[in-house]
């Protein structure tokens, strides 16, 4: 029996008692949260915010990423889980995005939409065209659905087209809605105003790489097939060049054009997210040479964002190198994601610290972020421990998909160990 194999078979309770939960976790908390509370049955789609506190804004402006998140989950959801009212959402969330966030003028999708599905902000900010791009592909994977797929071949365009630099490679953060240039390119008001960021080439190679997955299963000697495994190949060797700092193994968070550093931040969640999205981007290229020069940084990267990893097994945000600042909150994103970063190195490399790391995580993730009364999970969990009801239960940012994409993640997995 492989060594690698009589591992897995050794931790067979404990990882189908993990697939147990996290699918408990999925069907009977986060997928119903949203379909018993989110869906918007007078305007259509979903309501664009519930507060910390449980309280529906049904004006609430409705956001590129929330609904691009759905739209991935939910059809991801169905491809698992062969579960019609996952396919009913994904396809209502489709119709959605295709009748209000796409540009029929310039192309690409729109940044908002007020609740009435009129443009809101209409600029072009190339981290929401790539998640737009993640769902569509993902629909296609669940559904086969035409439409869909020329959207997402559209976006993947859209992107190459407009995005990449190429003076020094790599892809600007955004523009106007005609694709001109913008004074303010930022992600969010806590982002720095810089043209390239590593949050937008790490959601860009992730949807690269679930088109690049689609093609090879469908049509792989196809011209997009080609482009798109050269663009993959390409983002892995920005991440390898310019994004990973080659002395801390943490990602550099902003950069000029010419690709110079302009943050000393710290954010683990994204190193971790960054570990396993990067493994997975050259598991699908197929480069055994590249491979071969990506799997060492994983594991670099991933050891350095167990700086963030705390004695009750759950990680914080971001730090910087010296010490002068932490911020010590639990976002609900950060753990799901180091939940599959760590499984990643279980997986792959048979590292069964890394195992455990991901286990007690998971408890740290049921014991104190779910909210078993209302569904879904929270925000936060603030450094003293309280929970943070300031922020969305559900929002712009606040989607089902990191902790859904991580139930998703551990499911698959387990059932290809086991």
């Amino acid at each position: 029996m492989p060594a690698k194999r009589h591992l897995f078979l050794s931790n067979e309770i404990l990882l189908r008692t993990l697939c147990r939960e996290v699918h408990e976790c999925l069907t009977q908390n986060i997928l119903p949260f949203w379909l018993s509370n989110m869906l918007d049955t007078k305007r259509g789609g979903w309501y664009g915010r519930m507060t910390g506190k449980g309280l529906i804004e049904e004006d609430a402006p409705r956001g590129a990423i929330l609904y691009a998140r759905l739209l991935w989950t939910f059809s991801a959801a169905y491809r698992l889980l062969h579960d019609d009212a996952c396919l009913e959402a994904a396809r209502l969330t489709k119709d959605y995005i295709l009748a209000n966030f796409m540009d029929r003028e310039h192309g690409g999708t729109f940044w908002s939409v007020t609740a009435d599905g009129q443009p809101l902000d209409t600029k072009k900010q190339f981290y929401a065209q790539g998640f737009m791009l993640y769902g569509f592909s993902e629909y296609v994977r669940a559904t086969g659905d035409e439409e869909a797929l020329q959207m997402a071949v559209h976006l993947f365009d859209i992107i190459e087209r407009h995005a990449w630099d190429d003076d020094y490679g790599g892809y600007i953060e955004a523009y106007t809605h005609d694709w001109q240039p913008i004074a303010d390119m930022r992600l969010s008001a806590k982002d720095e105003n810089y043209p390239k960021s590593q949050n937008t080439h790490l959601h860009i190679i992730e949807p690269y790489t679930n088109l690049l997955r689609l093609l090879q299963e469908t049509d792989p000697e196809s011209e997009h097939a080609r482009k798109v495994s050269a663009a993959v190949g390409r983002l892995v060797s920005f991440f390898i060049n310019h994004i990973l700092n080659p002395k801390t193994h943490h990602l550099d968070l902003f950069f000029d054009m010419d690709w110079t550093r302009r943050s000393t931040t710290e954010s683990y969640g994204h190193d971790i997210e960054c570990s396993w999205l990067l493994h997975e981007a050259t598991l699908v290229l197929g480069d055994k040479a590249l491979l071969n020069k990506v799997e060492p940084m994983v594991r670099e990267v991933a050891l350095a964002s167990e700086k963030g990893l705390q004695p009750d097994g759950s990680m914080i945000y971001e730090g910087e190198p010296d010490g002068s600042y932490f911020d010590r909150n639990r976002h609900w994103w950060v753990q799901a994601e180091a939940v599959v970063g760590f499984f990643n190195l279980y997986q792959h490399f048979g590292d069964e610290k890394a195992l455990d790391k991901a286990l007690r995580l998971w408890r740290y993730i049921k014991d104190r972020l779910i909210d078993y009364e209302h569904g879904e999970w929270y925000w936060s969990i603030h450094e003293d421990g309280s929970v943070n009801f300031d922020d969305d239960h559900a929002g712009f940012w606040k989607c089902p998909y990191h902790n859904g994409r991580m139930c998703l993640e551990l499911i698959e997995r387990i059932g290809t160990m086991l």
